[in-house]
């Protein structure tokens, strides 16, 4: 499970550096002046969010368990002019999410109850912010893992706009949900799906 989470730039030393490392830009952008930190983002859905995030005025935290993905994530957005920074962080691992924001135990199950509940202290001394909880349609529609050109074909067929959805096509909802245009919603379930049936 990924999560995009907006936090004030005072939580960690990291946060600090993006902010120092960006003094010198115009902050613009409806996500201006704001912090993200998106865990597992070095590739896929969670990179497309992190990029997006930037694209729209955050400064972002990219992290993920391997020190190599993360250089090479962080590499990648600051060649696009971007403000980032990273840290590696398995979410599995008690010294890593420590290190990264707060106590956070189970991945896929306490993991976004407790680092909601550590990031919000913050937000209110700060006086908002923004949790977006990320998740895979396997929450609503469970398929296999593996595809091959009759399974792709069969998928597309279910979906009314006829592709595969690419990271990209999550990016820019989750950008929306940070912004001010979003700040009356709350609570809601958006599902990206291209159509896909999808029920709690």
């Amino acid at each position: 499970m990924r999560k995009a989470v907006l936090l004030p730039a005072s939580c960690a030393g990291a946060w600090r550096s993006v902010r120092m490392a960006s003094s010198g830009m115009a902050l613009r952008g409806p996500l201006a002046n704001k912090v993200a930190l998106v865990t597992a983002s070095t590739d896929g859905i969670g990179f497309a969010i992190a990029r997006r995030l930037a694209r729209d005025g955050a400064h972002v935290v990219i992290s993920s368990r391997k020190q190599q993905n993360v250089d090479r994530a962080v590499a990648v957005l600051q060649e696009e002019g971007l403000s980032v920074a990273g840290t590696v962080c398995h979410v599995g691992k008690t010294e890593d999410r420590k290190r990264l924001v707060a106590t956070i135990l189970d991945v896929n199950v306490k993991a976004t109850a407790l680092m909601t509940k550590a990031v919000v202290p913050e937000m209110e001394k700060r006086g908002g912010g923004s949790v977006v909880i990320v998740a895979s349609m396997g929450a609503y529609l469970p398929f296999p893992l593996w595809m091959d050109k009759a399974r792709e074909k069969n998928i597309k067929e279910t979906l009314h706009i006829r592709r595969i959805g690419k990271p990209d096509d999550c990016a820019g909802i989750v950008s929306f949900l940070c912004s001010e245009d979003a700040s009356y919603i709350t609570g809601e379930t958006v599902v990206v799906s291209g159509g896909a049936p999808s029920r709690l």
